[in-house]
């Protein structure tokens, strides 16, 4: 099944593609099909997902703020303008040190 938020050949706003909610996260999926999909996210501060495996490599890219990943228990800060890889397999997490928004795209090939 493919879906698709946003329309295409169409300039969005990467800051503004998705608002922290206030003690929340909140997502937003930008396009989805059989190569993978595209996720925007904003966390609070304080807020994160748990630790987890995924059976596909993810590349997490933090549009604003600032985040605390771990990858198979090693901790990386993370900031604004930089990215980094959650490879498959690994148990990884993400933890907001600060409210931020990223984008998360799953690569399923």
């Amino acid at each position: 099944m493919e879906t698709q938020a946003f329309q295409p050949a169409k300039v969005y706003k990467l800051k503004t593609s998705v608002n922290v909610a206030e003690g929340g996260i909140v997502s937003k999926q930008f396009l989805k099909n059989k190569g993978g999909n595209i996720t925007f996210f904003a966390f609070d501060k304080g807020q994160g997902l748990s630790e987890h495996t995924a059976p596909f490599d993810a590349l997490v890219q933090v549009i604003e703020g600032e985040a605390e990943v771990s990858i198979d228990r090693q901790k990386y800060i993370v900031h604004e303008g930089e990215m980094i890889l959650m490879p498959a397999n690994l148990p990884h997490a993400l933890q907001a040190r600060q409210s931020f928004k990223m984008c998360l795209t799953m690569l399923k090939d």
